[in-house]
């Protein structure tokens, strides 16, 4: 069957109507059959379990997946934070002011 679903037209200063027809699937079906052998209608998360399957089939992937990524996670976020501290307490820290107070002697005399 083919119904008719009528709607404003978007973004349309004067009040348009359009007509868009929807065609059911079981129409479809009948005027090609094949479609449904061809190739069946992906399901919305088939994409993310098949996705998850090849990279985590095997236990200690997942592990090391889960590793590597912490690891990665904890050196951005550390460098990330240590950047911004030293940016907000630029003068303030001893590595700033150490030539402030210690005396640079070449060699020790004795």
């Amino acid at each position: 069957m083919v119904s008719f679903r009528i709607d404003r037209a978007p973004f349309c200063r004067h009040s348009q109507l359009i007509a868009h027809p929807t065609v059911s699937r079981q129409l479809v079906l009948q005027a090609s059959p094949s479609i449904e052998a061809e190739r069946p209608l992906p399901r919305p998360r088939e994409a993310n379990t098949t996705c998850c399957s090849a990279l985590f089939r095997k236990n200690y992937a997942m592990l090391a997946a889960v590793f590597t990524a912490g690891f990665a996670f904890e050196v951005g976020f550390n460098n990330g934070v240590n950047k911004w501290w030293d940016n907000h307490n630029r003068g303030r820290q001893w590595k700033d002011i150490r030539s402030k107070y210690v005396e640079e002697t070449g060699e020790d005399d004795e």
